[in-house]
Formats: C-alpha cells, sequence, structure tokens
C-alpha cells in the first residue's frame, strides 16, 4: 500500500463522523417535526444526503486502493447505515490509515519504493 491508499481512508475517515452526526440531527429532526412545531427534517435530510453519497463515494474509493476483502467493505458499508456507526468507522479508519502510513514509509527507509 502507499501514500494514496492512506489519503483514500483519510477522506473516508474524515466524512465518516460528519455523516454519523448528521444522521443523529436527522433523527432528532424527526422526532422535533412529529411533537412540536419545528420543521428542519428537509434542511438536515439534504445535508445527510450529501454527506451520505460521499461517505459512499468515498468508500467506493477506499475499496478499490486497499483492495479489502467482502467482509471488511461490507463492515464499513453497514457502519455507515447506524445511527453511531459512523464514529466506530473513523476510529478503525484511523487506525488502519497509519498503519499503511507506517507501511509506506518503512518501505521507502528501507528503498523499495520511490512513494
Amino acid at each position: 500500500m502507499d501514500i494514496k491508499t492512506a489519503s483514500s481512508l483519510q477522506r473516508l475517515r474524515l466524512v465518516s463522523a460528519p455523516e454519523a452526526v448528521s444522521f443523529l440531527l436527522l433523527l432528532v429532526c424527526s422526532v422535533l417535526k412529529r411533537t412540536t412545531d419545528f420543521n428542519a427534517v428537509p434542511v438536515m435530510g439534504a445535508v445527510h444526503g450529501v454527506l451520505f453519497i460521499l461517505y459512499v463515494l468515498f468508500w467506493l474509493d477506499a475499496w478499490n486502493r486497499t483492495k479489502w476483502n467482502l467482509k471488511t467493505a461490507a463492515l464499513y458499508f453497514v457502519l455507515s447505515v447506524l445511527p453511531l456507526g459512523g464514529f466506530f468507522a473513523e476510529r478503525k479508519l484511523k487506525r488502519e490509515a497509519q498503519n499503511v502510513i507506517d507501511a509506506a514509509t518503512a518501505a521507502r527507509a528501507e528503498g523499495t519504493v520511490n512513494a
């Protein structure tokens, strides 16, 4: 793996937490819509929709670059549709990206790659 792979993982990581927050806010807005006159569902729905689409695009890019097996790729996708899943994905992706960076740095130090 190389730095481009780490960048792909970092992009996915950086969008996972905001996507999770927007999902939770959308759930809160849905409850408030039904219990009060407050209706922010259209706005939060749009925000969450954009963040979810970004998550899926970055997930596809990361899957392509990292060559995850189907189980790992499915795990990261399922985490995106669970209310708190994005936070767990962010933590796992942070560790994975750091491992990729460490491996690329070690390979470069050994002179095996020109990354």
